[in-house]
């Protein structure tokens, strides 16, 4: 099974050692960079994200875990990389076959559980090897994870088959046949460049889908078409923060100039990306009220699914129908009142917002976020957390230069990614990672310090140190008339002391103290090749603004605003400059006008 492994790419594997994995694991050390890590949630999550930094070359990575509480201790990475479409290769032990039960009782070997049934839901493929099986079948099973749309194998070999001797007969050369990626025909193409032709105010919004070798290889030809271009979180460093034509982020989180601007597109082409309801808003209906909005997805189901409404739906891969795209749409030249739109709310509409309070003694988050991610350099890496304040704060007004990379993992919004992800990412770029978390969801995952000290990873850890759980507190003071609970020390949360803590496992730990520009002594810590760790100090009452707010109606229900309503709510004046296209959709609903 390894040398099957090898011959399709895989080079590192994330493990967490155990008795059920004993003869893979002997396997595996000899023909792959293994690396241990403390807890096997960390061994999905590191997989993960060095397999979707997507480099030129061809490595690898996949996640080796024992039976029972090693495989269920990664179901949350699975379930992650699940639902964001990515690739996961997860390799599991499991008892010897004749100490499997018959499904008549819960158990009979030690540690076991039926891996299979736990996790088929969240798997393109799951299956339990309880005798070797053919080269052909584990190579079509192991495909299964890139092609066509991405997402999670697991396998759950059985001590007794992981032992058996080799056999010759196994390793056949049968063809192996895997799933069809669906083509698109060039009507269909030129169907959506004529859309495109006849707007007045037309969108681009680049998906996760859309690889980063695809988009910067047809970023010249993009940028001469003149058509304003957005991206999905996925696919943030898709596109250079610095390019004129790129208009941001549009999200529940999102920027508030890319949210104003694509609610009044007229056209959308959405490639890569499912629209999911962080994307266009709970309030889905009111998704780009003005335009006809063209997706294009590897997952069919996504185009069916009803939200938002679309105008015309794709199946195809992402890379070949942008390719062919920038082949047959004609440069724009008469949207000049949409370009200037775009420059007026970009400067108009500033990433760090008015509306957030400010503590002396304490970093704006925005602030420091847009003066860190501007010392990064091509080749870094940036990965905040997967949910609360940290992660928003960096995907609302993180600059991302050129030939960065960008990744979090939203689809699951769990506690304690940063660290894990950090460390695949490190593993795959063999340069900087910047890694961003808040103070409560570091401590999820705190103890893979030992990993990264161990390794000696280049990552940059900043945790928002404002003394809990920042996004819940925030909610709970919105909705619940700041009744705190399990938030913050008052409330019952308990943390550690983080300057003792890193320096434990042999990490400096430094305060950074706010400051309109970085000193030289802060600059060379970020620059050199040590692990290091900072802690950036933000008030517990910090707000976190813009972001859609909801309303809670005397039945309990609660109705959300559209992208366009961001709170703080716009001033008329802004209203009127901002989004004039929607004027006379807003003020008959206005008691304002």
């Amino acid at each position: 099974m390894c040398d099957w492994l090898v011959e399709l790419g895989y080079t590192h594997c994330f493990f967490v050692a155990g008795g059920n994995i004993m003869h893979l694991l002997n396997s595996a050390r000899e023909r792959f960079t293994c690396i241990p890590v403390v807890h096997e949630v960390t061994a999905g999550i590191a997989a993960e994200y060095f397999e979707e930094i997507d480099l030129n070359d061809s490595a690898k990575a996949f996640a080796l875990v024992t039976a029972g509480p090693g495989l269920t201790n990664i179901v949350t990475a699975m379930a992650g990389a699940h639902m964001e479409s990515r690739s996961l290769l997860v390799i599991g032990g499991q008892v010897k076959s004749s100490d499997l039960t018959d499904g008549s009782i819960r158990q009979r070997g030690i540690q076991e559980i039926s891996g299979v049934r736990l996790v088929e839901s969240i798997c393109k493929a799951a299956l339990q090897i309880s005798s070797p099986i053919a080269k052909s079948e584990f190579v079509r099973t192991v495909a299964l994870a890139s092609t066509p749309r991405k997402g999670v194998v697991f396998l759950e070999a059985c001590l007794d088959a992981q032992g058996a001797p080799a056999d010759v007969a196994l390793n056949d050369n049968m063809a192996v046949a895997t799933e069809h990626t669906p083509l698109v025909e060039q009507n269909s193409i030129d169907a959506v460049a004529d859309l495109i032709n006849n707007s007045q105010r037309p969108v681009i919004l680049l998906g996760g889908g859309v690889s980063r070798v695809a988009a910067r290889k047809l970023l010249p030809e993009l940028s001469e078409l003149g058509i304003p271009l957005m991206t999905t979180w996925n696919a943030a460093d898709r596109i250079p923060s610095d390019l004129s034509l790129n208009w941001g982020r549009p999200n529940t989180w999102g920027m508030r100039h890319s949210n104003v601007l694509i609610q009044q597109a007229d056209v959308i082409v959405a490639i890569g990306t499912r629209l999911g309801l962080q994307q266009t808003g709970f309030n889905w209906q009111e998704f780009a009220p003005l335009a006809k909005v063209v997706q294009v997805d590897i997952d069919e189901s996504e185009l069916v699914k009803g939200h938002p409404n679309i105008h015309l739906g794709l199946c195809a891969d992402a890379d070949l129908v942008l390719k062919n795209l920038v082949k047959s749409v004609s440069p724009k030249s008469d949207i000049d009142a949409w370009l200037e739109l775009g420059q007026s709310a970009k400067s108009g509409l500033p990433l760090s917002d008015n509306g957030n309070n400010s503590f002396d003694g304490y970093w704006n988050p925005y602030e420091f976020m847009m003066l860190l991610t501007r010392e990064m350099a091509n080749g870094d890496s940036l990965v905040p957390s997967s949910s609360g304040a940290a992660e928003t704060v960096a995907m609302q007004s993180a600059s991302i230069c050129n030939g960065a990379f960008a990744i979090t993992d939203k689809g699951m919004a769990s506690m304690g990614y940063g660290l894990a992800g950090a460390i695949g990412a490190a593993f795959k770029t063999k340069q900087r990672v910047i890694h961003i978390e808040g103070d409560g969801g570091f401590a999820q995952n705190l103890q893979e310090l030992g990993t990264v000290r161990i390794n000696n990873l280049p990552i940059k850890t900043f945790i928002f140190d404002n003394g809990g759980y920042a996004s819940i507190r925030m909610t709970q003071r919105s909705y619940f008339n700041g009744e705190f609970v399990g938030v913050d020390k008052d409330s019952g949360l308990g943390l550690p002391d983080w300057v003792k803590l890193f320096e434990s496992f042999g990490i400096s730990c430094y305060v950074i103290e706010p400051t309109e520009k970085f000193d030289s002594a802060f600059l060379n810590l970020l620059r050199d090749e040590e692990p290091r760790a900072f802690l950036v100090p933000i008030h517990p009452d910090q707000t976190y603004y813009p972001k859609i707010t909801s309303r809670v109606l005397p039945d309990g229900k609660m109705v959300s605003n559209p992208l366009h309503f961001m709170t703080p709510e716009l001033t008329d004046h802004q209203i009127r400059r901002f989004l004039p296209y929607l004027i006379d959709r807003l003020y008959p609903l206005s008691s304002k006008g």
